[in-house]
């Protein structure tokens, strides 16, 4: 019988499988065919997504990289509540020797830092907001099902379609996420953010995540939601988000007039348990 050795992590509710590469080598298999297998919540681990360091020579541009892959099987160019789980692995399991460090991502360099607090907070780069780089071909108004909605297109090295509303965000996310996700609008997919103002220092925030689906948490969802918050002077640039599982903080000083500002994402990353996976 073949056994690899996993931890299951989780930030916020969003949960994942992370395994040494060493341990991935022993599977023998694809990793977007082993990211479906042992993230399924019926028949393996259950995870949203699988993570796998990656500590080659040949990442002299950061300290380290990673393999991301949604339970789909799919890969995801970043991840922020996947990015905090994988900063305190890789510090906790020494795979590096620094409390901050750079990682190489899809997304480009993404720079988490362990917080004397127990909080991970992860600088998680400049907000895109060009449709090309996004990639989005389309307008500012989408209809999907019976509605209509007034959007704003952001990437977070991940695209991303955040709706401010009035209405429940859940039930829209449930109703209408899936939908949005495919809609030709967007050719890479998207994840969908629909966002309850609160107050200027804090939303709420559900979303239908590219991938994945409805899932507790999504760190570069929240950071593109306070990005759009912020360009249309609904909050200030600390926000408090609540999701699903639990809240963030994001940090953007960014403006109108001077977008191009790195953003912050600060939250928890917690051991779920240890185990060795059956193959």
């Amino acid at each position: 019988m073949k056994t690899v050795k996993i931890t299951k992590m989780q930030g916020c509710g969003n949960d994942f499988v992370i395994m040494d590469y060493s341990e991935y080598e022993k599977t023998g298999m694809k990793m977007e065919v082993l990211a479906k297998k042992i993230c399924d919540r019926h028949f393996g681990v259950g995870a949203d997504g699988l993570i796998i360091p990656d500590c080659s020579h040949e990442n002299s541009d950061a300290d380290i990289s990673w393999y991301f892959y949604n339970s789909d099987g799919s890969t995801a160019q970043m991840c922020g509540n996947g990015m905090r789980c994988f900063a305190k692995y890789v510090y906790d399991n020494k795979l590096v020797d620094k409390k901050a460090f750079s990682v190489k991502t899809l997304a480009g360099i993404i720079k988490p830092e362990l917080l004397d607090n127990g909080l991970i907070r992860v600088n998680m780069g400049k907000p895109i907001l060009e449709d090309k780089k996004i990639p989005f071909w389309g307008e500012r108004k989408i209809n999907v099902i019976d509605r209509e909605f007034d959007i704003t297109p952001v990437s977070m090295g991940n695209p991303h379609c955040v709706i401010i509303t009035d209405d429940d965000p859940m039930k829209l996310a449930e109703k209408y996420g899936p939908k949005i996700e495919t809609h030709e609008y967007f050719p890479e997919k998207t994840n969908t953010e629909f966002v309850k103002i609160k107050s200027r220092m804090e939303i709420d925030m559900r979303v239908y995540e590219r991938g994945c689906g409805i899932t507790l948490a999504c760190g570069t969802g929240a950071c593109a939601s306070v990005v759009v918050c912020v360009l249309n002077n609904l909050t200030e640039n600390k926000v408090k988000v609540n999701l699903l599982g639990g809240p963030v903080f994001i940090e953007w000083q960014g403006s109108k007039d001077n977008p191009n500002q790195d953003i912050f994402l600060i939250g928890s990353a917690n051991y779920s348990f240890f185990a060795e996976y059956v193959l």
